[in-house]
């Protein structure tokens, strides 16, 4: 049975201080919810304090993105060996990545490859435009963000690796494909996909999460769905009853 694991993006949110303060009030409401990997995703800055404060713990520390090399001039990037010890997991191809700073899939591909290459976890995210969701195109462009994103990357490293499908229409507006629609989507466009590049074993053992405005009232019908082992949560993840609520729910979900 595929492990559900929730992780809150925080995004540019949170200090250095706030980050910690908040770790401090979240893991005594969060450690004891066993059987769900819980994976928490600060800004840079906040990273040494939340990996300290967590060291120890079964809550797992991710960062929001990574460089694609291991050193050189890029101003303000960091690599996977900076994040080496701090983190287990790092978040690639997000929308926002992509929007804001023109990530494309190839590039997806590399950072995805260098977390790996260091031995960090990457979450690669996946998802549509409005534009692509109203014309019927969803599962013809996740399947080749797949593809793509997927590219050179060994069947071994699977066991490292979630994907998260995150509808771009979906996120931080308050709504949301349905449940079924979302389902649909990460069972024919990423793990069938997946199953054709590397099996259907490998692709049955592959976790997916679902990302886009996932908030309490709809985790659990999310959670319920046979495909969806998780979700990738920004908002509800900046509050810690919430967060809590979210993991408790997928724990019930997935039991």
């Amino acid at each position: 049975m595929r492990v559900p694991i929730v992780a809150g993006n925080w995004k540019m949110y949170k200090s250095a201080q706030e980050a910690a303060d908040f770790i401090t009030a979240l893991l005594p409401k969060l450690t004891p919810l066993e059987g769900v990997e819980r994976v928490v995703c600060p800004a840079y800055i906040a990273l040494p304090a939340v990996s300290t404060a967590l060291q120890g713990t079964p809550i797992k520390v991710g960062a929001q993105n990574v460089h694609w090399k291991t050193e050189g001039a890029f101003t303000s990037d960091v690599s996977a060996p900076m994040l080496k010890g701090l983190v287990e997991y790092v978040i690639v191809g997000h929308s926002e990545v992509r929007q804001y700073h023109g990530d494309t899939d190839a590039r997806v591909n590399e950072r995805a490859k260098a977390a790996l290459a260091h031995g960090l976890k990457p979450i690669i995210a996946v998802g549509e435009t409005v534009d692509t969701y109203r014309a019927g195109g969803t599962e013809a462009y996740v399947g080749a963000q797949i593809r793509a994103c997927f590219e050179g990357i060994p069947q071994e490293a699977l066991a490292n690796i979630v994907v998260a499908y995150e509808p771009i229409w979906a996120i931080g507006t308050g709504l949301t494909p349905t449940v079924e629609e979302a389902n649909t989507i990460i069972k024919k466009a990423i793990r069938d996909v997946l199953a054709e590049l590397y099996g259907a074993d490998a692709a049955q053992q592959m976790r997916i999460q679902y990302g886009g405005s996932v908030k309490p009232d709809n985790m659990k019908a999310f959670m319920q769905q046979p495909d969806i082992d998780g979700a990738l949560v920004g908002g509800a993840s900046l509050k810690v009853d919430d967060f809590v609520t979210l993991v408790t729910l997928a724990q019930e979900a997935k039991r």
